[in-house]
């Protein structure tokens, strides 16, 4: 057995993927790993996320964070080659400020980037620039100095927002180094317009969303999710809060509280559902790792 064979940390069972865009070994761990050319006009968008057996992503509470739905390494590492693979990372800031909130009052929040050193170095094969993280948010209340990730020492940062989502950012004097981009009239953020401005304003060719469920809702909504890689631990949690577990001051004291699954807000009629093709299939012990492309709609 070869020493690519020895480090393999997923078990193939189909893919019919295209191929790597380069033959690294920092592929070994996976296999197979490629995409085809982005639409015209757009980017190519793929999303990232992890559910438990019955399709929850998160505990909420104290353990609100995906990881405790994970539990696995190679889940984090293929994070991480997601991200390597990618132009921009696309969140809802939502999903900025939970994860600054589970860090405890003094954090300034996390940065969204590639951890893994041979990953960074693949990056760099690959041709991309700095890593750029993709915030899509109305603004409102919005203090960018109280989180790190605009600081501009680690990753660019970009914000997409409504034409007024703008202005508000405007009068806070932001850095230069921070790119707002503007879509829609008035309050009305459009999308659609606005993943296209990416393309046409930062040149991101392939852009990965990370969620949170409202902003993939939204994307799906707008036909606009390509593909998505979605890992399943095998875990079984349940959808409703229980009593025993202890809720956060943010959370309501009282009554039932959902936990969320990946699609966030208004879905589709049986007539317009979207269909997927299963890509591939991967195992990592008990995990099961899926990557699917959209069909399309109804």
């Amino acid at each position: 057995m070869d020493e690519t064979s020895r480090n393999r940390r997923f078990e193939v069972l189909f893919d019919n993927a295209e191929p790597s865009p380069i033959e690294d070994d920092a592929y070994a761990p996976y296999g197979n790993f490629g995409f085809p050319p982005p639409p015209a006009g757009r980017p190519w968008v793929y999303s990232n996320f992890v559910q438990s057996l019955d399709g929850i992503t998160t505990l909420l509470g104290k353990h609100g964070s995906g990881g405790d739905i994970s539990q696995s390494r190679d889940d984090r590492w293929l994070m991480d080659l997601l991200r390597a693979n990618a132009d921009g990372i696309v969140t809802g800031m939502n999903t900025l400020l939970e994860e600054q909130r589970l860090r405890g009052p003094q954090s300034r929040g996390i940065i969204f980037q590639v951890a893994d050193p041979a990953l960074r170095e693949l990056r760099t094969k690959l041709g991309k620039s700095r890593e750029r993280n993709i915030f899509v948010t109305r603004a409102a209340d919005l203090d960018l100095s109280r989180h790190k990730v605009f600081d501009g020492d680690v990753v660019d940062a970009a914000i997409l927002t409504s034409p007024a989502g703008a202005e508000r950012l405007r009068a806070q004097n932001i850095h230069s180094h921070i790119v707002v981009i503007a879509a829609g009239n008035k309050e009305e953020l459009d999308l659609r317009l606005g993943i296209c401005k990416l393309r046409e304003e930062l040149g991101v060719q392939y852009l990965l969303c990370e969620g949170g469920p409202t902003l993939y809702g939204s994307l799906a909504r707008a036909d606009l999710v390509d593909e998505k890689f979605m890992t399943v631990s095998p875990i079984e949690v349940g959808q409703a809060v229980p009593p025993e577990q202890e809720r956060l001051a943010t959370e309501p004291s009282t009554g039932i509280l959902m936990r969320p699954t990946v699609f966030g807000g208004t879905g589709f009629t049986l007539e317009n559902i979207t269909h997927w093709t299963w890509m591939s299939c991967r195992k990592a012990g008990d995990h099961q790792f899926n990557r699917y492309r959209r069909k399309g709609r109804g």
